[in-house]
This record gives C-alpha cells, structure tokens and sequence, in this order.
C-alpha cells in the first residue's frame, strides 16, 4: 500500500512513519509536514490511505482530508491526534478512523486492516443506535428506519423530506419549498393545496414509522430536527472519517437543486 503521512512536527512524524512502515513493510510511506505540498503530491500520484495529524497549523487536518478526497475519493482517511481530553474509546473504534499518539505498529496494523476489508467491500464497523433513523445523502437519497426502507407514498414527499434533511433544521416556508419542488411552475392556490396533501402525506409516512417527533411544523413553515437523524452528510461536516471516505461527489444527485449544496463537500483547492 502507499500511505500518505502528514504531521507538522518532524518527530512525531517520523514516529507515525516508522509505525506504519512495521505494520506495512512491503508498503510505502510518504511524509510530508506541509499539507500543499502533501495535496500537491496526491494530484499526480494515487495513495491507498493517509494518516494525517488533526492539528496541523496551517490547515486544519479534517479540511485537509476533504480536500484530499476531492481528489481522490476512493483514499482512505485516518486522523491521529494528540490531544488526551477526548474519550479514549471514542478513537480505539477501527470504523471511527482515529488513533492517539503516539500511534502503535499494532493499532496501524488494525487500521490498515479495516481499510483493506473496506476497499474490498467488506463489512465496516458503525456505531448506530437501535430503530435509529439513518439517512443517506450520498449516490442519491434514502431513508431507514433501523435496517429497514422507509416507504414514501409519493416521490414529491420524499423529496419535500430530502430537502429538509439538506437544510439541516433550519425552517423552510410553503412558498420557499413549493419553488424547490415544483421549480418553475407559478405559485398559486392549486400548488399550495398539493403541498399540504404532501406535508400530510410525510407527517403519516414518519408518524406510522415512529418517528413523527423529527418534523418540526410551526405555521407556515417546516423543518426537521437533525439531532433525530443519523445522516452521512452531517457527520461528513462533522469530520467523521467513515462518512468522508464514502463521499464520491455524489450529494443527492437525483435532486437538480442539491448541487447549491455541493459546496459545502467539495472546498476549492
């Protein structure tokens, strides 16, 4: 495998090397303590994986690995960080992508373990609730509840849901959806009766779901709770590694409008 290493201090960098060159000796490490040139490298030549320091001085290390897959998508991520105060279970997870420093031959061995099985397209390790409901933004849209598809009645409800899953909780009004769902169509009475039949129509789908609690209705206006929704696009935002690495500049490409949002995945180089 060629691993990419990126640390802002030599030393540790050199440790995170030496590491992944004991877990990985027929591999290839390549260091770098500056994240252009390391996105500088990665342009011309592909990697398997890259290991990259949280704090990184000049750039964040989570915008970093955005940048790098929007490069190149199918490498994998892995954050090692130095700073104590977070949970140490919170980074020991393979599927979390995280190690502490100074990061052991044997926790790289792991990882890079996890990335194999997961470029094979083997199972991965995902911490999720329960029933919990999961919402997936990347190569389209969908919608569970725990393992199981959530059936919308109409595909304008779905997408009345999916564009208020890419507004992230904040409210959106009849007018302002009407013009996203039915585009250039004039807004008049007609339109506002079949938006009520569709918020009726998803206020049923969630309700006989158990989940009626994740849309927000005051008057004239919807939103849902995003606290309620296990959502790849949020966590991406979030820095999670496992929904980094699964974005392949593919956010809701069955909706014309979700490429407004598009900027939000693919920062400019």
């Amino acid at each position: 495998m060629r691993i990419l290493a990126v640390d802002d201090e030599p030393f540790p960098l050199q440790e995170l090397c030496d590491a992944i060159q004991e877990a990985d000796p027929e591999g290839e490490c390549v260091a770098f303590t500056l994240p252009s040139k390391a996105l500088e490298f990665v342009k011309t030549n592909p990697i398997d994986a890259a290991f990259l320091d949280v704090e990184l001085g000049s750039m964040n290390g989570i915008i970093l690995a955005k940048k790098l897959k929007d490069i190149q998508p199918d490498a994998a991520v892995v954050f090692v960080t130095g700073y104590q105060q977070y949970a140490v279970d919170a980074f020991q997870v393979r599927a979390s992508g995280y190690l502490l420093k100074p990061a052991a031959a044997e926790d790289v061995t792991k990882e890079l373990e996890y990335i194999r099985s997961w470029k094979k397209g083997g199972p991965t390790e995902q911490r999720r609730e329960p029933e919990k409901v999961t919402v997936k933004t990347f190569g389209g849209f969908d919608v569970f509840i725990g393992e199981k598809p959530l059936i919308f009645k109409r595909m304008k409800s779905k997408e009345l849901f999916a564009y208020l899953v890419d507004r992230r909780g904040n409210s959106v009004t009849t007018r302002e959806a009407c013009g996203i769902l039915f585009e250039d169509d004039a807004y008049d009475e007609n339109q506002s009766g079949y938006f009520r039949s569709l918020v009726s129509d998803l206020r049923k789908t969630l309700g006989d779901a158990g989940v009626g609690d994740i849309l927000i209705r005051s008057r004239n206006s919807l939103a849902i709770d995003p606290d309620k929704l296990d959502c790849d696009a949020y966590r991406f935002l979030q820095g999670d590694p496992v929904a980094v690495n699964s974005y392949h500049r593919d956010y809701m490409i069955c909706y014309s409008w979700s490429e407004f949002s598009v900027g939000l995945f693919e920062p400019e180089l």
